[in-house]
């Protein structure tokens, strides 16, 4: 299976689900964008590896990881979401030390946070891409303020979920498919990523059904 690098475009915040918040997953060669739903924290920790001029006062989980890591040689050599299943997302981290590569298990949130300490490169699979992608005509859609969206990160929240409970939920079952299309493409345009990532999650459990 072939890999397709990927990029952050941005974090969005949720307007739906209190202390959730959107990371946006940009292909690299394409328009297509990867909306996965993140708690405040990581949401918090990977806002703060983007902007490099923010030094938290002490090393938050992820920079504890990149300090211990520094000190006995372990390099991150690049992140893989490997698996989508039923709107969770799966990934692994993959090590280098003394020349012995290892495999990581992660949740994507932790693994992409500790990627950009890393300077590493992030990659799905194609096929993932393909059934999870949201693809954005003319890629006309950018993040309204992402320095106020930043700031609504930094500013912490009391409440989270993670991306493990990412699910479809009840909101969309009595949808019929062509009405979940719909809500799909209404929610793109109005770049609600986070609904638009459940609902595309509802369209992908039924097509696999």
């Amino acid at each position: 299976m072939s890999l397709v690098k990927l990029t952050i475009k941005g974090i969005s915040y949720s307007q739906t689900q209190n202390g959730a918040y959107a990371l946006i997953l940009n292909e690299v060669d394409g328009d297509r964008k990867l909306p996965i739903v993140i708690g405040a924290f990581e949401a918090q920790s990977i806002a703060i590896a983007l902007e490099k001029e923010i030094k938290p006062p002490r090393p938050l989980t992820h920079d504890l990881f990149k300090n211990f890591a520094d000190r006995f040689d372990i390099a991150i050599k690049q992140v893989i979401i490997h698996k989508l299943v039923d709107g969770v997302f799966y990934s692994s981290i993959i090590c280098e030390r003394d020349k012995i590569e290892e495999i990581i298990d992660a949740r994507t949130s932790d693994a992409i946070a500790l990627a950009l300490r890393f300077n590493a490169p992030i990659f799905t699979y194609k096929n993932i891409l393909d059934k999870a992608g949201i693809y954005l005509k003319g890629n006309k859609l950018e993040p309204e303020t992402e320095t106020d969206e930043m700031e609504e990160i930094l500013t912490g929240q009391d409440l989270f979920k993670t991306e493990e409970s990412n699910k479809s939920g009840d909101a969309y079952i009595k949808h019929s498919l062509s009405e979940l299309l719909e809500l799909l493409e209404g929610a793109v345009q109005n770049e609600d990523y986070e609904k638009a990532a459940k609902i595309r999650d509802e369209i992908s459990k039924r097509e696999n059904t």
